[in-house]
């Protein structure tokens, strides 16, 4: 009985949790570049000073699901996402180095460079810091070039170039910050194969009819956890009953 209540109550817990991973990823459905979440549930023994015979119910997440999302096209020459394999770096607010698919850039009041999540884009040697200008150009390979105030049309001056990373995925996670982070916390190498395309923004890669299908199969596996719970308590009054009688 013990061990009945024991396990629907761990179950009905974690469900809830494994809910929430599907919740956020609905939410997210139309922020670019999103990469969404994947959760799994699995059994896990109790260990303690007695003998493990228990087990519970765990919710986790095992990965990042890292497919690309679908390309849409914007017209802005800021907007820029990842064509293929690879990532956009950014500046973490620890000073760090993280990781994105897509940026919808804009240059703040003192000239540096950010990504659409406010975090500034990395370039050969740091953030990118653009001079006042006319307009703005990102090349395929990440060149970032500026036509300064008062000069014609054909003149275009290179001021940096956005750092691309192509690291395996492997060793790669998502952080709280919602970019991409590598395991061990060392920046990327550049890879200069990686290529970008001008005047699109990657799409959220979450499917919405997926995650709401899985949110109402784990709301019914909540139901049922519940249930679960109320039957042991009625076995539990039964055998309670029983022994009053005896």
């Amino acid at each position: 009985m013990d061990k009945y209540l024991y396990v629907a109550m761990t179950g009905a817990s974690q469900n809830a949790l494994a809910q929430k991973a599907h919740a956020n990823n609905l939410a997210n459905i139309s922020t670019n570049g999103f990469q969404r979440d994947l959760e799994q549930a699995r059994s896990m023994p109790v260990f303690g000073d007695s003998f493990p015979a228990r087990a519970f119910a765990l919710s986790e997440r095992p990965a990042t699901d890292f497919t690309p999302g679908a390309m849409v096209e914007t017209g802005r020459d800021l907007d820029v996402a990842v064509s293929g394999d690879g990532w956009i770096a950014v500046q973490t607010p620890d000073g760090g180095e993280g990781y994105v698919r897509t940026a919808s850039m804009n240059v703040d009041a003192l000239g540096v460079l950010r990504a659409g999540n406010g975090m500034p884009v990395m370039g050969n040697g740091g953030p990118i810091a653009v001079p006042p200008e006319q307009k703005i150009e990102v090349g395929q390979d990440g060149t970032i070039s500026v036509r300064a105030m008062g000069e014609g049309p054909r003149v275009m001056a290179q001021v940096d170039r956005i750092k691309l990373v192509r690291p395996d995925l492997k060793s790669m996670t998502k952080g709280l910050d919602g970019s991409i982070h590598t395991k061990d916390g060392q920046p990327a190498q550049a890879d200069a194969s990686v290529q970008l395309v001008s005047g699109f923004l990657e799409s959220s890669n979450v499917n919405a009819v997926e995650e709401m299908t899985s949110v109402l199969s784990l709301s019914k596996q909540f139901e049922l956890h519940i249930k679960m719970m109320n039957t042991a308590k009625d076995d539990d009054q039964a055998m309670a009953r029983v022994l009053q009688i005896s």
